[in-house]
């Protein structure tokens, strides 16, 4: 059998941000039920802001029941996916940046005790905070203020909730072309993230990392690089399996229980994802991308677009241009 090769990394490979400014806010809106946002990771911190209920946000194979308005911290690593209950139009905010962000220059009192060993993975955001903590009100305006500056970089107006636009497509960013933020922009962010950095620590909520692994974490996040990495290739499912030591029937039904698809729902979903970004970036034929992103059969390629995005590949290049 062959022995696939493992990426060296399980990175998630959106750049948030710029290398630079290691920043990026997202909002995500949904006018039916299902997954808002895929299963993923990344190095970042992220932090959610939801408005009202009706969602599940599962963290490290953990479901959380959302039912009214509530922040939750995603801490770097940690596998994620947010799914809708209802049909409505549920928004969720968050903000994705880089522990780098926080950093001092000067070895002071809180680069030493607080901002370095959140660096090193040392020290844990809390879960979740709820409306009835006496800090969560002014976190949350904080937040909803990062938001709006990334929303009119240039404003200096007081903030105002009646003052963001329309809701947008899953997991795009605000505004839909990222600004180059200005340097009173990034000053504003920075220390926006370090008053919730002070409150958080002010409310004795940050933890320090206990023994929290999870093997069926790390495995889950080992198949989905594994997909990311080869998705221009046949996929086998005996391949998948042997990454993570299990018998193809068992592995099939702890990866579907583990993300509510079964592997190869879930490789073709990253294709059609891969063929959209392709549609609305280049000029190549629709047959050319079909085999670029993994299908080997054009009418195969079709069928599984229109299911995913209800529409054909000509017809969505159209309408995204």
């Amino acid at each position: 059998m062959h022995q696939p090769q493992q990426s060296p990394t399980l990175k998630e490979l959106r750049l948030h941000g710029t290398k630079s400014f290691p920043f990026a806010a997202y909002q995500t809106c949904m006018s039916s039920k299902g997954m808002m946002v895929k299963h993923h990771w990344h190095d970042e911190i992220e932090i959610v802001y939801f408005s009202k209920g009706d969602f599940c946000l599962e963290i490290n194979m953990e479901p959380f029941q959302i039912r009214s308005e509530c922040l939750y911290f995603i801490n770097p690593g940690e596998l994620h996916s947010i799914y809708t209950e209802k049909n409505n139009t549920p928004m969720e905010q968050a903000v994705v940046f880089s522990p780098c962000l926080l950093s001092f220059e000067s070895y002071d009192t809180a680069q030493v005790q607080l901002i370095q060993p959140i660096q090193n993975g040392k020290m844990l955001f809390p879960r979740c905070l709820f409306p009835d903590h006496p800090a969560f009100s002014v976190i949350r305006d904080t937040f909803l203020e990062m938001i709006h500056v990334c929303i009119q970089p240039l404003s200096r107006q007081p903030f105002n909730k009646q003052e963001f636009p329309d809701p947008v497509h899953p997991g795009q960013l605000l505004p839909d072309q990222l600004p180059i933020y200005d340097l009173a922009s990034q000053l504003y962010i920075k220390s926006s993230l370090l008053r919730i950095l002070a409150l958080l620590s002010c409310s004795g909520l940050f933890q320090p990392t206990g023994i929290n692994y999870d093997k069926r974490v790390e495995e889950i996040k080992k198949v989905i690089t594994y997909i990311m990495d080869n998705y221009k290739e046949k996929i086998y499912i005996r391949d998948l399996a042997s990454l993570v030591n299990m018998n193809e029937q068992y592995f099939c039904r702890f990866f579907k229980k583990a993300i509510g698809h079964s592997p190869i729902e879930y490789a073709n979903e990253y294709r059609i994802k891969q063929s959209m970004n392709l549609l609305k970036e280049t000029d190549l034929p629709v047959t050319e991308i079909c085999l670029e992103c993994g299908f080997h059969n054009l009418g195969n390629f079709l069928k599984e677009f229109r299911r995913y995005t209800q529409t054909t590949p000509l017809k969505y290049r159209k309408k995204s241009k």
